[in-house]
């Protein structure tokens, strides 16, 4: 009998005895908290990085219209400058120049397929293509990130 009163009163002090929860408790909660700080953080840049793209190919676009001199648009000065600034390689911005002859709805890359008298209009193609791979792709819980920003601008 005294055994079965001591295993009872060990049990009641324990189960009295709360000086260790707070520490169990965070370390439950601690990974999950860590886990959704990282995420947040990978999640604000990818988006970050996405406006990034998407501000330059709208300021890219002012320069443009404002240098626009009809068809004499110069597209490898504009990869350079968007090659610079987003620090990308040459394979990740192509800048392609279109031609509408008169009302088709197809564009065409030169002027040679148009009509002599046919209205020319005039386009750029701005592509820009990115990477990036958060942390937690080392895991294995996703992969890689791709953005594609793309723009038309018409210059005449």
């Amino acid at each position: 009998m005294t055994f079965v009163r001591a295993i009872r009163g060990l049990r009641r002090s324990l189960a009295a005895d709360t000086r260790g929860t707070a520490l169990i408790e965070l370390a439950m909660v601690a990974p999950v908290l860590v886990l959704f700080s990282i995420g947040g953080f990978e999640v604000s840049r990818m988006v970050s990085r996405q406006n990034e793209l998407q501000s330059a190919v709208s300021d890219v676009e002012s320069i443009v219209l404002a240098a626009n001199a009809g068809a004499s648009t110069d597209t490898p000065t504009v990869k350079d400058i968007l090659k610079s600034t987003l620090s990308l390689s040459d394979d990740q911005v192509e800048v392609t120049k279109y031609y509408r002859c008169d009302t088709s709805t197809t564009l065409v890359t030169s002027t040679d397929s148009c009509g002599e008298d046919a209205v020319i209009s005039s386009y750029v193609k701005i592509t820009l293509r990115d990477v990036y791979t958060p942390i937690w792709s080392r895991i294995g819980v996703t992969g890689d990130f791709n953005y594609n920003v793309s723009r038309m601008i018409q210059l005449s």
